[in-house]
């Protein structure tokens, strides 16, 4: 936060890329690893800080975020002339859209399973149809304020699981709560 107001998402990008830059700057080894590790450890803090709450909706914003580490990864040795999906594959890197989804996704397990001090039915409300499956299932109800749409409530129901591409493990968003529950009991 500057002066009591949250950073505008082009602050937050004049930021990163600055970081991203000194990372390219000073470190003196032309090892990828290394550069995406501290890529990873000081550029995309700054890129998700509070990414629950503020996450972008527009399209311009989102693309803006975006260009941080598009450009970053199209600097490293090696990756300059391939496509940018191609250079995340082989760096091991999800796309920055993706990692605010799993947030909000592990944002919302963490509300609906009591892992955090929040009333889970300010939130969310549970569908009362008995099918098949866990008794879990957000109820979807209709939202016709184009403001409300982007909170994180309606980005979960709306978008939420669905908007995962096919290849992700829908196991991973539960072993990683799993760790952090153990992290946070052992402490």
């Amino acid at each position: 936060m500057t002066d009591g107001r949250l950073l505008d998402i082009r602050e937050i990008v004049s930021k990163a890329h600055q970081k991203a830059n000194h990372i390219l700057r000073c470190f003196m080894s032309g090892d990828n690893k290394l550069l995406v590790k501290a890529f990873v450890v000081y550029v995309r803090p700054i890129l998700e800080y509070n990414s629950v709450i503020w996450s972008p909706c527009l399209k311009k914003d989102i693309e803006l975020l975006e260009k941080v580490q598009r450009r970053f990864t199209k600097r490293l040795q090696s990756l300059k002339h391939l496509k940018y999906s191609i250079r995340l594959t082989r760096l091991g890197l999800p796309s920055l859209e993706l990692r605010r989804l799993h947030l909000d996704l592990l944002y919302c397990y963490k509300i609906v399973f009591g892992l955090i001090c929040l009333d889970v039915n300010r939130y969310f409300i549970f569908t009362s149809l008995s099918t098949r499956g866990h008794p879990y299932k957000l109820y979807k109800t209709q939202c016709e304020n184009l403001k409300r749409r982007s909170f994180f409530t309606e980005r979960i129901v709306n978008d939420g699981i669905h908007c995962l591409p096919r290849s992700t493990s829908r196991h991973c968003l539960g072993s990683n709560v799993l760790s952090h529950k153990s992290i946070s009991h052992s402490s």
